[in-house]
């Protein structure tokens, strides 16, 4: 998934520009997507801030905690996979086969849209306190949660926005216009870590004064598939920038703004 790549695009034209009435229906699909897209985003923050709406993490009935652990590790592990398979090339190619390959990432946002509202809806919430924060450290934690949720919309503005959730795709082609060529430029956020959307995501979910036991789950499930996921990522903006990508993380680190940390990227061997 290139979804938090510091990328600046800009638009070829076609030799002979010509709107293409053709993608109107994906333009009109691919903006249902980002509506889509919006509500499941709001629903995460709501349900990851535990508002009391009826969908927070610690709401709902409650069931045996072994059940509870099980239903909840397979709702992320559904996330997980869905975001993960459908962002591999392989699958891309084989799905571009099937559908117009400018509806492409609207189809994947739809899906981890859908995917992301099963796991806010569907999580059975597991009670008991692990922490506690009291006073004015409480105070200080529920707006760095917020600020991490603006960390997360910042930084998708910082690349293309509209790219990233699938609308521009479809325009493009309904305009007539080339796929955009990437140059490979680093913007204010990806000036202070590299990952500052997945940073956002860790903020929201950790800076939390009350952690109970199933936003603990979940907050240590997330982060778990965040490393994971940032770790072939890596690997794969070395193998298509290599020494760029290499000579930006010695110079910013990957998530925790604190520059003495090392990136743990090489450049990958090459076959003899």
């Amino acid at each position: 998934m290139r979804g938090d790549l510091a990328l600046v695009s800009q638009e070829i034209p076609m030799q002979t520009s010509t709107f293409d009435l053709r993608a109107l229906p994906s333009v009109l699909f691919a903006l249902a997507c980002y509506g889509a897209v919006l509500v499941s985003l709001v629903t995460f923050i709501l349900f990851a801030s535990d508002v009391p709406l009826g969908i927070g993490i610690n709401q709902g009935a409650s069931l045996p905690w072994p059940l509870a652990v099980l239903i909840d590790v397979g709702l992320v592990l559904l996330w997980g996979v869905q975001h993960s398979v459908m962002a591999r090339q392989r699958f891309k190619d084989w799905w571009t086969r099937i559908i117009p390959a400018h509806t492409e990432r609207a189809f994947y946002c739809l899906a981890s849209a859908v995917a992301l509202l099963v796991v806010c809806l569907l999580w059975v919430p597991i009670g008991g306190v692990v922490w506690e924060v009291q006073g004015p450290a409480a105070m200080l934690l529920r707006p760095l949660s917020a600020l991490g949720w603006l960390v997360l919309l910042a930084a998708s503005f910082e690349i293309d926005h509209f790219d990233l959730f699938g609308v521009s795709q479809p325009v493009r082609a309904l305009r007539g216009v080339q796929p955009p060529a990437s140059n490979f430029q680093t913007r204010f956020l990806y000036r202070v870590v590299r990952h500052p959307i997945q940073l956002g995501v860790l903020m929201g979910i950790w800076f939390i004064p009350t952690m109970t036991a199933g936003h603990l789950l979940f907050a240590v499930l997330m982060t778990v598939y965040i490393h994971i996921g940032l770790y072939f990522e890596e690997r794969a903006l070395v193998r298509e920038f290599g020494q760029l990508y290499l000579d930006y993380a010695s110079r910013v680190p990957k998530l925790v703004p604190w520059p003495t940390l090392p990136s743990g990227l090489s450049q990958p061997a090459t076959a003899t």
